[in-house]
């Protein structure tokens, strides 16, 4: 029932390379000859020489590699005012943990990033994906390397099988992962705002208190209190450091406004925070 929250945005938007100078009318220097024009909007200038990658050739094989693995999976598509893209690949296969109460269930994922506006490097990585709250938690370090060949008209990009890298994944790091997720679990939280209070002095996020005369929580801050609150009694527990990294992940991946690479970052950086609270 939860993986029909996942989002579907349209990630094969139109996308051209078009000289500048015959879109402005006016003279380009050297090394800026070329508009990306995505979605009849322009969201980049690049040189002649610049090897563009859309969207159709590395999710098209991304997911080439993922079917031949012949895992079963559902697909997550996010697309950031046309400039930047993400596809996750969620297995739904036997693969999968609970942490603490059976419907706390965590997936095995693999999300691609591409960008047409030179925010985000051409990349994949592997991570996990919670039910509850629909969000990829991205604390995993295996990354999937690619190979990106520039030729003089086209480019070519070769992406390893992913059926090795996954089995090594599922060996070496997930259910690793799963072990300090259920160490969370076992710490309770008496007072989730000094939680929350304390995990932003920590990471610097964003600010815990409402302006420098109020020390109320802050907007933000208090999302992160609610959901926690929420997300405890739905699973029917206390709220715990499990509950807590997830909370803010669910803030971090839904309200911030942050690139992807800069969410992966920061997640790994809360996650490493929260579990030196344990």
């Amino acid at each position: 029932m939860y993986l029909n929250r996942l989002q579907q945005d349209e990630v094969f938007v139109p996308v051209q390379l078009r000289p500048l100078e015959a879109l402005t009318g006016m003279p380009n220097r050297k090394g800026m000859e070329r508009a990306i024009v995505s979605n009849e909007k322009i969201v980049n200038v690049v040189s002649k020489r610049y090897g563009h990658i859309p969207n159709e050739l590395f999710f098209g094989k991304a997911e080439e590699r993922v079917i031949k693995t012949g895992l079963a999976y559902r697909r997550q598509t996010i697309n950031r005012a046309d400039r930047s893209f993400s596809m996750d690949f969620i297995l739904t296969d036997s693969s999968q943990f609970s942490v603490g109460q059976r419907e706390d269930t965590i997936l095995p994922m693999l999300r691609f990033t591409n960008s047409y506006d030179g925010s985000e490097r051409t990349s994949g990585h592997f991570g996990c994906y919670r039910k509850v709250c629909s969000n990829g938690l991205h604390v995993a370090q295996t990354e999937i390397g690619f190979s990106i060949k520039h030729h003089k008209r086209c480019v070519n990009l070769i992406m390893p099988e992913l059926e090795g890298l996954f089995r090594k994944f599922m060996d070496n790091e997930f259910y690793t992962i799963s072990d300090r997720f259920h160490q969370l679990m076992t710490v309770e939280l008496l007072d989730t705002k000094a939680f929350v209070k304390e995990v932003l002095d920590r990471t610097k996020l964003f600010r815990y208190e409402c302006s420098d005369t109020n020390d109320d929580p802050s907007k933000r801050a208090r999302e992160v209190i609610e959901v926690l609150d929420r997300e405890a009694v739905l699973l029917g527990t206390t709220p715990n450091l499990w509950l807590g990294y997830n909370a803010f992940n669910a803030v971090l991946h839904g309200s911030l406004r942050r690139s992807f690479s800069r969410q992966e970052r920061l997640d790994k950086q809360l996650f490493e925070t929260v579990c030196e609270m344990v």
